[in-house]
């Protein structure tokens, strides 16, 4: 380097106090403009034209003020680099190493230096697009990062193999893959071969003890006997273990159990089925969550069940290019390699207009748009209400309350008291039945919400009078 011409990978100099003019030669060096993906170096006690060694006075306070560069704070984000004193057969030389930065670009005082050939310069717009570019080319999602200390045998081989594989190859293709099963991993970015361990995409598909590696993968459902999350718990079910097992079972869930169909009489002769949330759109919100969610957070996904709506609350707001202003236009992967996986065994698309066809699927079950409340900044909130449509015989569409026959198991104990003794109190209903009085409280407000009872009188002489009977039987 020093018989040779200065570069885009040297700077001589024999200055040994211009700290400004070295600390843009290591910024320059860090952004590797040209991408040579080598370290650069400055060479202090060298002449800059000839390399001739020249005597200059090296001092531990120089080195010091040297190394000082990098922690002062005006060279942004803190480089890499080595400073160290060479003696060669012509004399002393200070030798500052700097590799290129994994995440350029570097800033020096504010500016983007770089190196043109042999001399220093500020970067163009072009050359920050290429540094920006270089920069989100080097990260990596969460779910393509090493799962440090799983191995191998973490994984479900026979599952990746047997099922996994033929969705995402040709047979002929498979036929003449006769690699070992960690190089197909690899290949599909699930294994990561410099640290010999399965990436956390493949511990999400293919794991055997997922929770043990990622403690809130997993989705909680929960249907309440209300409309808060104070009403009675009807239901519930912990939908755990690897995606290739859990899609499958969700979406036979949604399919049979959220989505169940009921006959509706069109006419004498005539029927047709209704159900509360068309199945494709609860099924694609809830993929869209398991794809989307932050899994560096130890809370589940929050598939809950209201008797007037659903919501679904996953952790990780919205990521990357997506922000409240151009969603759901502008779409964006938090964990690329899982939603490539996804895609391969088809429960998302990745077209970008699941969101759009969601809503188009609700609006021609009856139901209102698809709720999303992206104010939440570290969970992403999508709140479904029932479908309020009814056929009558003239095949035209009313809004009719689903659930008017339907309350909670508090509101049922409070209207069967009540229909037998319409003058009970509050107060009374609280000892006889046992429930608190905020209970007793809220079970009157979803009778009276649901024009089952109405208050005639006041407090001291007044009654309850039922307006309607209704059928609680467990659906």
């Amino acid at each position: 380097m020093l018989n040779d011409l200065e570069s885009d990978r040297v700077e001589r100099t024999i200055s040994t106090d211009k700290m400004d003019k070295f600390g843009e030669a290591i910024c320059s060096f860090s952004n590797d403009l040209p991408d040579y993906q080598k370290p650069g170096y400055l060479i202090i006690g060298a002449d800059d034209k000839t390399g001739k060694v020249m005597p200059v006075k090296i001092t531990d306070a120089l080195l010091k003020n040297l190394a000082s560069i990098r922690t002062e704070g005006n060279v942004q984000p803190q480089p890499s680099m080595i400073v160290e004193k060479v003696e060669l057969d012509e004399g002393p030389v200070v030798v500052v190493e700097v590799p290129p930065a994994h995440f350029p670009p570097v800033k020096y005082k504010g500016k983007i230096c770089v190196r043109i050939g042999p001399r220093r310069g500020f970067a163009n717009e072009d050359d920050e697009r290429r540094l920006y570019e270089k920069r989100a080319s080097h990260v990596q999602t969460f779910d393509a990062m090493p799962c440090l200390g799983s191995s191998l045998e973490d994984l479900d081989v026979r599952l990746f193999r047997q099922q996994y594989l033929p969705m995402a190859y040709p047979e002929e293709i498979l036929e003449n893959d006769k690699r070992d099963v960690i190089l197909q991993l690899q290949s599909l970015g699930f294994y990561d071969m410099k640290h010999d361990c399965p990436t956390y995409a493949g511990i999400l598909m293919f794991g055997r003890n997922l929770e043990r590696r990622l403690p809130g993968a997993y989705v909680q459902y929960v249907r309440f006997d209300g409309d808060g999350r104070g009403a009675e718990i009807a239901s519930d079910y912990k939908f755990s273990g690897n995606l290739m097992t859990i899609l499958s079972q969700l979406d036979t869930f949604v399919s049979t159990t959220i989505a169940k169909k009921r006959p509706v009489p069109v006419s004498a002769l005539r029927e047709e089925n209704l159900v509360d949330y068309p199945s494709w759109a609860i099924r694609e919100l809830l993929m869209n969550a398991i794809c989307h969610r932050d899994y560096e957070s130890n809370g589940p996904i929050q598939f809950y069940q209201y008797v007037n709506r659903i919501e679904i609350l996953n952790p990780g707001g919205l990521y990357g290019k997506a922000n409240p202003r151009n969603f759901p236009l502008v779409n964006d992967y938090r964990n690329g390699v899982l939603a490539e996986a996804m895609k391969v065994i088809g429960f998302v698309n990745r077209f970008s207009r699941g969101v759009q066809r969601v809503q188009e699927e609700l609006k021609a079950n009856g139901n209102e748009a698809a709720d999303f409340d992206l104010g939440l900044e570290t969970a992403f909130l999508v709140k479904v209400m029932v479908a309020k449509k009814t056929i009558v015989s003239n095949h035209e569409t009313k809004d009719e309350t689903k659930d008017e026959t339907k309350v909670g198991h508090g509101a049922y104990v409070i209207y069967s008291l009540i229909a037998k003794d319409p003058s009970v109190t509050r107060d009374n209903i609280v000892v006889t039945t046992g429930l608190s009085t905020s209970s007793v409280n809220r079970g009157i407000a979803e009778l009276k919400r649901k024009k089952v009872i109405e208050r005639i009188g006041g407090k001291r002489y007044g009654y309850w009078q039922i307006l309607k009977e209704i059928n609680n039987e467990k659906m």
